[in-house]
């Protein structure tokens, strides 16, 4: 018997006083955002939420309220979310200022890593030169240790080794 039952959808159905309070209802309706679909408008979800927030908005323009009472009256229920372009305030210029300022730090710290490494780079010829001229002082050193070495030897026995 439960299979057979046709499906229960419920749809909203509103009757208005004039076809400019038919509109304002549409657009308020495509303009609030439902705070449980997050990217949903409220005409597009199905969440109870949605609905009840559809109600509230066809109850207040029924009362008369104007479109931006509307969105101050759910704005202040539900928070800056359900609009799709939230007010620069305090509490959100991380949203406005976010995206710019990662991208400003980003390109600072690239200017930054690519200036430490041609310096190091400039630095490592730098060491490499004092290397290579200690490395050939030592050489000197050696071949003319070994040239006293075998001198040495030579004089001791009188013949070379």
């Amino acid at each position: 018997m439960m299979i057979s039952s046709p499906a229960m959808a419920a749809i909203d159905v509103y009757e208005f006083d004039s076809t400019d309070q038919e509109q304002t209802f549409q657009e308020l309706t495509a303009t609030l955002r439902c705070p449980k679909c997050q990217n949903n408008n409220i005409a597009d979800s199905n969440a109870t939420l949605a609905q009840d927030m559809r109600h509230k908005t066809y109850e207040l323009l029924q009362q008369g309220k104007s479109k931006q009472d509307v969105v101050d009256y759910m704005i202040a229920r539900y928070g800056n979310f359900v609009t799709y372009d939230p007010p620069v305030m305090a509490s959100t210029l991380i949203l406005w200022l976010g995206p710019l300022l990662f991208i400003v730090i980003g390109f600072t710290v690239l200017v930054v890593r690519s200036r430490k490494s041609s310096a190091k780079a400039a630095s490592n010829e730098e060491l490499a030169s004092d290397e290579q001229a200690r490395l050939k002082a030592l050489l000197s050193e050696m071949g003319q240790s070994a040239t006293d070495q075998q001198t040495a030897k030579t004089n001791q026995d009188g013949k070379v080794k």
